[in-house]
């Protein structure tokens, strides 16, 4: 029996494990620097605070500088909040349900209730807090005893202590429970580079309930900060920029040329022109000097004895570019979860049912990002509005022993109907066969049944006083006609498939034969 090295039974084991090919690395693995080699934290990534933060300042940037970032931004946001998000509560006392939503209504769109710097509503956190989430990383709102709340921005959250359990301003226990946030505040100069020491402030009050609301999306339940969404595209969104600019540069250079000329060198050649396309200056510099041509559109080009002139018109950009071009916006917009036709806001690339079908995959992210500031900001946000209502009103304390009176939901903002009169077909079908609820079907489109039956009914009670009101007038001044009822006066939605015909009633004596009762 042949006995093999011991390299050669090494060798062939290798060959025989059954592992991911991830784990070997080769010409084919792309080699990844500062991975941990036994795994760690989420917060291992970051663990240099100073490069944390400067990574959100290059981030804004981004949005702040480059053409396509900033507004691709908007378009995920306008479509993530919209018109912002609408409260539901649940008491199950329709009275108490009203008397909260009336006082959070007031409170939420006043500033100077609001805001403490009274310059805000409500729906302008909303609107701040998700575009930071995906701008920065994250932010904090927190809740301050006199009723406002406070916008924090990602580089308010530092860590200015040496308390142990804290990175990234965030100060945790052994569990991984947040205790405290380290907040520095912005000097009211800008160029004033000096900052206070960071202030400790509670997660949560003496009644453990939060007040303050960290929004942010983690991608790992360890991870204590938001990162960018820009992360993963930086480097591409940056580059994008680049060719951009140099496509419009040589754009510029090519349309300052309109011929080539090309001559045969003769030296010493009487009246022949060496000079170059136009005034020229020199620049020295540390390895000498160098001569700059300085070119222009609408240049004349005198051609010299035996020269030959050609035209000049070249393709910039080329077909290839704009290919790669989309291409590079699919990567970047889909990052922000935006398909193509969002982020140019141009549907010509595709017919309607693709850009249907794009419209509704990107919608479950932003449900997902919906669902997550609902999670983060509104629920504990609102829990914190309505103790605060109760430390100071007895009714409502009164109210609370009887009912659960933090029971609420929210309902997500929607989105306007891509076919109006198919969708609303669609809703009205499942209505008819009981497949969903009227309350449901509402909180689909970010409205509450209780509010749309109110109003409904409540515009019809308008109409019917109104044109009973008329239809007596019209028999009063006319009392020799036949008489004018309200129904004549106000048309009211039939239910669907119902069908009514208005007719003379002496008209339909006449026809039967019989009197006012049929007979």
């Amino acid at each position: 029996m042949t006995q093999l090295a011991p390299s050669s039974i090494a060798n062939a084991w290798d060959k025989l494990t059954a592992d991911y090919r991830m784990s070997r690395e080769s010409r084919f693995i792309r080699r990844r620097s500062n991975v941990p080699a036994n795994g760690d934290s989420a917060d291992w990534h970051y663990r240099t605070e100073y490069q944390y933060y400067r990574d959100v300042e290059k981030a804004r940037d981004m949005d702040r500088n480059d053409a396509i970032v900033g507004q691709t931004v908007d378009r995920a946001v306008a479509n993530i909040v919209q018109d912002g998000f609408t409260l539901d509560t649940k008491t199950g006392d329709k009275r108490l349900d009203q008397e909260l939503v009336a006082r959070w209504n007031e409170w939420a769109c006043d500033p100077d209730m609001c805001d403490i710097a009274g310059e805000f509503c409500f729906h302008d956190f909303e609107w701040q807090s998700c575009r930071s989430m995906l701008v920065d990383g994250d932010c904090v709102n927190v809740a301050i005893s006199d009723g406002f709340i406070q916008h924090l921005e990602a580089h308010n959250i530092r860590t200015t202590t040496s308390l142990d359990n804290t990175f990234l301003g965030v100060t945790k226990n052994r569990y991984g429970r947040r205790d405290w946030y380290w907040v520095v505040s912005d000097e009211i100069k800008p160029s004033q580079s000096r900052r206070e020491e960071a202030v400790p402030l509670r997660v949560r009050n003496s009644e453990n309930r939060r007040i303050l609301f960290h929004v942010y999306n983690p991608k790992r339940m360890s991870q204590t900060r938001g990162v960018t969404a820009f992360a993963p595209v930086f480097e591409l969104a940056g580059m994008f920029e680049d060719i951009q600019f140099a496509k419009v540069v040589q754009q510029q250079v090519t349309s300052c040329f309109a011929v080539f000329r090309s001559r045969e060198y003769i030296p010493d050649l009487p009246g022949s022109d060496t000079s170059g396309y136009g005034e020229t200056e020199v620049e020295t510099t540390d390895s000498g000097t160098r001569t700059i041509e300085n070119i222009a559109p609408g240049m004349e080009i005198i051609g010299a004895p035996g020269e030959k002139l050609e035209g000049f018109s070249p393709s910039v950009p080329n077909s290839e570019y704009f290919d790669h071009v989309k291409l590079m916006l699919q990567m970047i917009g889909v990052n922000l979860g935006l398909p193509l036709c969002l982020v140019l806001m141009d549907g010509s690339e595709t017919n309607f049912s693709g850009w249907r079908g794009a419209i509704d995959e990107a919608r479950k992210g932003f449900r997902a990002n919906q669902r997550n500031l609902i999670e983060r900001f509104h629920t504990p946000l609102y829990r914190w509005k309505v103790s605060q209502w109760m430390a100071s009103d007895p009714a409502l304390r009164q109210a609370a022993r009887r009912r659960d009176i933090f029971a609420h939901k929210w309902n997500s903002p929607a989105w306007k109907y891509i076919e109006p009169v198919k969708e609303a077909q669609g809703d009205a079908l499942r209505l008819q066969n009981q497949l969903t609820s009227p309350r449901r079907l509402h909180a689909e489109r970010g409205a509450t049944w209780e509010e749309i039956a109110a109003e409904s009914i409540e515009d019809n009670a308008l109409a019917i006083l109104k044109a009973k009101k008329q239809a007596a007038a019209i028999n009063k001044k006319y009392p020799g006609d036949a008489p004018v009822t309200w129904r004549e006066l106000v048309n009211l939605p039939m239910p669907n498939g119902v069908q009514m015909s208005m007719q003379d009633p002496a008209m339909v004596v006449d026809q039967t034969g019989g009197d006012d009762d049929g007979e």
